[in-house]
């Protein structure tokens, strides 16, 4: 569907080889950084992480490469189009580093893992390899490349959340944030290899989390968005005190942790990514419903409507279980906006298991959607044991059906609130003219609406809804006193 992806926080494609860049520390070490991101927000998430332990180390951050003396491009496996990228990627910094022999060049992230050897040893132009678990060694690497050496680190940790590290916010709005939670994920889905390049689950210490979020909220940020592979399997467990008890053992589940953010402030709206369906519960369905900063709005991701195609996926759950969960949610959130991810031609899928997909998108309605081919990812499940045995026109054309259904139903769900007035969190100017404002409504609706004078980035409006879209609802603001919907 035009422009569906970038109605969610989830893969931004218009963000994808972003430069980030932030002001410059207080003590400098006259060398300057560059990182480029491809991939899910973690990535981004991830950047920030970087940059933070760099700017301690005395880099300045540039938005070009070529006046950097670090390179860094931060990876994703999850897509053959996005390695593809970073590879043309790379060989452009390759003829810069032919000019600048100085120059240092590393990949991080996802890719880092499952290409080290490719990249240090066949692909000469770089110097460091650092995995999604490793940031901390950065200096230290970097040291041994300028000692002449290649450096690599691509141990996983069953530790490591970098809790105790504040991001750097790069190249944000300065109104919404994203806040990692845990990191891994546990699920082993056959297609996929974050298990692999992210390593095992762990959450984040809750009040760690909370003290970043209310940091973010106190320095003016109104929205942020809790990131994980699967936030409703997070679970911490640890001490706790209080001045008139001894330290107790606590555990803090998704659905509390979800309450302590909101607490923070009402004026402090809160949004998560991604939800599993064997996971999320009716706690959490109930916490949403109950205060109303949390977000009307639920990444849900299904992958296909068939519970044979689900099994070999290892999803875990059947369609049957995936639909109860969408009544629970209808149930207790009425106004609850979702979304998905589907893959069109896994492994073995028939015609009618395809069919099977496209009525479970009629049953849910889902409000947008990211859509995919199937692509084998080596070293999955699925690549050992499957076969890739689906013609690539017959995904095509799967895919081509998905699309169009989404690309109906997304426009449907807009034109539900055209007529209507909603609550809308300005972002700042739209994309297309300085002339507009920009923000998203509770379910994660961008609405455009003309700039209008006394209004800035950062406030609440209410708007009322003109026309719409396949993408976008476009209106006009009215009074603050009336009732937003």
């Amino acid at each position: 569907m035009i422009d569906l992806q970038l109605t969610d926080k989830k893969h931004d494609e218009a963000r994808q080889g972003e430069a980030l860049v932030t002001a410059a520390p207080l003590v400098r070490n006259g060398r300057k950084l560059y990182i480029e991101s491809y991939g899910c927000q973690m990535n981004f998430a991830d950047s920030e992480i970087v940059a933070s332990i760099l700017l301690d180390q005395g880099f300045e951050t540039t938005g070009d490469y070529k006046e950097a003396d670090v390179v860094f491009i931060n990876t994703c496996s999850i897509r053959e189009n996005a390695e593809q990228r970073v590879r043309n990627r790379l060989s452009q910094f390759g003829a810069e580093k032919r000019r600048n022999p100085k120059l240092i060049v590393g990949v991080l992230g996802c890719m880092a893992e499952r290409l080290k050897s490719k990249f240090l040893e066949e692909e000469k132009l770089v110097d460091v390899v650092v995995g999604p678990d490793a940031y901390r060694e950065l200096p230290q690497l970097l040291n041994e490349v300028e000692s002449g050496h290649k450096a690599i680190n691509v141990l996983l940790s069953r530790e490591e959340t970098y809790a105790d590290i504040s991001p750097v916010r790069l190249n944000g709005n300065g109104i919404t944030a994203f806040i990692s939670i845990m990191r891994g994920c546990d699920n082993m889905c056959s297609f996929c290899v974050v298990p692999f390049t992210r390593g095992r689950e762990r959450s984040r210490d809750p009040h760690s989390i909370l003290a970043e979020a209310k940091d973010l909220f106190d320095r003016g940020y109104k929205e942020v968005t809790l990131l994980g592979q699967n936030v409703d399997s997070y679970k911490w467990k640890g001490a706790a005190t209080d001045e008139n008890r001894e330290a107790q053992e606590i555990e803090v589940n998704f659905a509390q942790l979800l309450e302590k953010v909101a607490l923070i402030s009402p004026e402090l709206r809160v949004r998560f990514s991604t939800s599993h369906p064997k996971d999320i519960t009716d706690e959490v369905l109930y916490t949403i419903a109950k205060y109303e900063n949390i977000c009307n709005y639920i990444h849900l991701p299904v992958q296909s409507g068939s519970t044979r195609v689900l099994e070999l996926m290892n999803r875990t759950y059947t369609r049957e279980w995936y639909i109860n969960r969408i009544d629970a949610i209808r149930q207790i959130i009425p106004d609850c906006a979702i979304s998905s991810d589907i893959i069109a031609g896994f492994c073995t899928e028939t015609e009618e298991e395809h069919q099977e997909t496209l009525s479970i998108m009629d049953y849910v309605g889902y409000d947008f959607a990211f859509t995919f081919s199937y692509s084998e990812r080596p070293g999955t499940l699925a690549a050992r044991k499957l076969e890739d045995d689906v013609p690539e026109e017959v995904k095509k054309r799967r895919l081509a059906e998905i699309l169009a259904k989404q690309q109906e139903t997304s426009l449907f769900r807009l034109q539900q609130f055209v007529g209507k007035t909603v609550k809308i969190l300005v972002e700042g100017t739209s994309k297309k003219s300085d002339r507009d404002f920009c923000g998203r409504n509770d379910q994660n609706a961008m609405v455009v609406f003309p700039a209008t004078a006394g209004i800035e980035a950062g406030q609440y409006v209410n708007v009322h809804i003109d026309r719409c879209t396949s993408a976008t609802l476009l209106g006009t603001v009215v009074v603050q006193e009336e009732a937003a919907v």
